[in-house]
């Protein structure tokens, strides 16, 4: 799965495919996962909904998104310049 996607566009039947033999793959996770619900879950048996590393990697991603989003408009908001005087350069002027 590429880095791009968002967790919310897993594909399990791209999943299997990718995989080796995607019948076993498929057979696998449907004998560890049987409901239809699983079918189209975000997470797998190996981790669960609470571990899941991809949901995790997510997670940091918008939170990085975030506060990188955040830091921008206070860079814009201060002029966009990349050296700043600090208080002890302006005090020496």
């Amino acid at each position: 799965m590429p880095c791009r996607r968002r967790a919310s566009d897993f594909r399990w039947i791209d999943q299997f495919n990718l995989s080796l033999d995607p019948a076993t793959a498929e057979k696998f996770h449907d004998e560890t996962m049987p409901k239809d619900a699983h079918k189209t879950a975000h997470f797998c048996s190996m981790c669960g909904p609470k571990f899941c590393s991809m949901r995790i990697t997510q997670d940091i991603r918008e939170y990085a998104k975030k506060g990188m989003d955040e830091m921008s408009a206070k860079f814009r908001a201060g002029g966009s310049q990349l050296y700043v005087p600090s208080d002890r350069d302006k005090a020496a002027d």
